[in-house]
């Protein structure tokens, strides 16, 4: 940073003075569990942001995301959209992060919404994905605030509900109703934690599907009476497994995704139910299954269509129908994303892109990301391709147990998100 003029040093001294308010935000943030599902405590994490950014001269809107999947009086669908406006026209900057975690699970060494700061990092459920992120964020506005009180355009921070599971009550929301959309917004950026040196540019697309295999129920002593739908499904996974699986270790793609084996097409089974249900704890009774369901997670690349994809599943189902005796199924859709990657000439990745040459004096390095995010709904429903994810804390931690972020990780990224957030403003770089 040594060619950083004194104008510019004051600006990331700032930052680096607000460490410690860093810190604090973060763990106040972890402290809340807005675990999901269920959407639990949204609205304590939203008057949170709301205490703090409405004192810091942003105008704030709460918007409920109504009839939404999951939305009730219990868990309302919750969202934040906090907007400062400058003193002349200009483009408006958004940083979008989620305010829900998983489950934490098993396995923590410490209290998993303790927030505990040991050895340089801050752990807890949600400090890498993503409210590390989300502070970051908010500490590189306040700064750049204070810095360059006269800025054009506006600035927007958003705190939504449900990307977990699927952002339809947060992001998706947003943008129908045109919060998150062109031309309100002109510039927008994901604190999602995909390490704080490089530009994550889009995402794989997914196709999410329930199949159901179907047979005759009869005594489990007498199954040739009846006619099991879990051995054609056995026959249905045995098809995957020479016939589909191998098509798809084919398929390799030309976007930078991590890691690497994201690069080809990926299929999983997310789940298996047949039979009797679960649940009781006494001995089971001998019945032939009637009815067997996969949940199927398909993952798929820029240079393969929804329609390719849906087809490699279906004609293995039609040859068996014509191969196997009384079989039939039933496929149906739950879910589907087209992959989404923005260009690396748009303003917001080349503005992200000087910052991290400045910052750590190297060229970022520019991923996608194996699983979607809220850049889906941006782009597709939004209509705004001037969408990335950058922030703080190492994508393999999410969702794990004795997850964390960097506190140093942090304040370098704020770094940057305030340099970005600077020449997107001004259209000029801070030398």
């Amino acid at each position: 940073m040594a060619g950083l003029t004194p104008s510019v040093d004051k600006l990331l001294a700032l930052i680096e003075h607000k460490q410690d308010d860093l810190v604090s935000l973060t763990q106040a943030l972890v402290q809340i569990p807005t675990i999901n599902p269920p959407g639990d405590n949204y609205a304590d994490c939203i008057e949170l942001l709301k205490s703090r950014l409405s004192t810091r001269g942003f105008q704030i809107e709460i918007i409920r995301a109504e009839g939404t999947p999951g939305d009730t009086d219990r868990y309302p669908r919750l969202n934040l959209i906090a907007r400062r406006e400058g003193s002349r026209p200009g483009p408006c900057v958004h940083f979008n992060s989620h305010i829900d975690v998983v489950p934490p699970g098993k396995g923590w060494n410490d209290d998993p919404f303790a927030a505990v700061v040991r050895d340089g990092k801050i752990y807890g459920r949600g400090t890498c994905d993503m409210k590390g992120g989300l502070a970051a964020s908010i500490i590189a506005v306040e700064a750049l605030l204070e810095w360059m009180p006269d800025f054009p355009g506006a600035i927007e921070i958003s705190g939504t509900a449900d990307e977990e599971t699927g952002g339809y009550g947060g992001v998706a929301y947003l943008a129908e109703k045109g919060w998150m959309a062109a031309p309100r917004i002109d510039h927008v950026i994901i604190p999602e934690p995909l390490n704080k040196d490089r530009i994550c540019l889009g995402h794989r697309g997914v196709w999410w599907s329930e199949l159901e295999t179907f047979g005759t129920v009869a005594h489990g002593s007498m199954p040739f009476l009846g006619d099991s739908a879990i051995r054609h499904m056995t026959a249905v996974l045995n098809e995957f497994e020479t016939t589909l699986y191998p098509l798809l270790e084919q398929k390799v793609t030309s976007m930078p995704v991590v890691p690497d084996g994201a690069k080809q097409s990926t299929l999983n089974i997310n789940s298996v139910h047949g039979g009797l249900e679960e649940g009781f704890s006494g001995l089971p009774a001998p019945m032939v299954a009637d009815s067997c369901r996969l949940v199927l997670d398909r993952r798929f690349l820029i240079e393969e269509e929804l329609i390719e994809v849906k087809s490699e599943v279906l004609e293995i189902l039609e040859s068996l129908t014509k191969a196997r005796e009384n079989f039939s199924y039933e496929l149906r859709d739950l879910f589907e994303v087209i992959p989404s990657m923005t260009d690396r000439n748009a303003a917001v990745v080349q503005s992200v892109d000087h910052a991290i040459s400045q910052i750590f004096g190297r060229a970022p390095e520019y991923v996608v990301s194996p699983g979607t995010y809220d850049q889906k709904h941006i782009d597709r429903i939004g209509k705004l391709e001037n969408c990335i994810a950058y922030g703080p804390g190492i994508l393999d931690l999410a969702h794990q147990a004795n997850e964390y972020v960097g506190i140093a990780d942090m304040v370098e990224s704020a770094k940057v998100m305030a340099l970005a957030t600077h020449e997107l403003l001004t259209g000029a770089q801070a030398k």
